[in-house]
């Protein structure tokens, strides 16, 4: 079996976008915002900026590091899309039994009425996202795409309806869209 000698993947750099990398440190600027990612656990790995793309390569890969390669190019893409279009969540809050009151309080979505419960849930919103509600859609939006789809993520786990019957109890809020905006 033959191991690859030079593993590398291009990440195209748009107009309008900068891109700084200081060791394996990333800052991504672009019209929407800034982001910067830290990538020092990628040991063998090397990232640079030349002619209007970042390079991320590796020589004499292991496996890990080959891994590594391709998923820090795919991280350094969602960055640059974030920074210069962004991303949203699309949920939708469904309801058999009790109606469900789901509202945005400060930095806070806060569910209230979940089958009938008297317990409030609540779910933090970190600096950077912006969550909407209107009519029985919840809209989550930002430029870091894992700060987003984690968001999005835990307002659908904390509506997961337990020990019930999920083809009676289908209460919940739900994701049905992930989109770049």
């Amino acid at each position: 079996m033959a191991r690859e000698v030079h593993a590398v993947r291009e990440v195209e750099i748009p107009e309008g976008v900068s891109v700084e990398v200081r060791g394996l440190s990333v800052v991504v600027r672009g019209p929407k915002g800034t982001l910067e990612r830290d990538f020092s656990h990628a040991r063998g790995v090397i990232v640079r900026v030349e002619d209007g793309k970042v390079i991320v390569e590796s020589f004499f890969p292991k496996a890990r590091q080959l891994a590594l390669v391709g998923s820090i190019a795919a991280h350094i893409r969602n960055m640059i899309l974030g920074v210069t279009r962004g991303f949203r969540y699309k949920l939708k809050v469904i309801y058999v039994h009790y109606p469900i009151s789901v509202k945005v309080e400060k930095n806070r979505v806060v569910i209230s009425n979940f089958l009938g419960e008297k317990q409030v849930r609540v779910v933090e919103i970190p600096p950077g996202v912006k969550v909407t509600v209107s009519g029985q859609d919840v809209i989550v939006e930002g430029i870091d795409k894992e700060l987003v789809s984690h968001v999005a993520a835990r307002i659908e786990e904390v509506t997961r309806v337990k020990d019930k019957d999920r083809r009676k109890f289908m209460d919940g809020i739900y994701i049905y869209a992930s989109e770049v905006m």
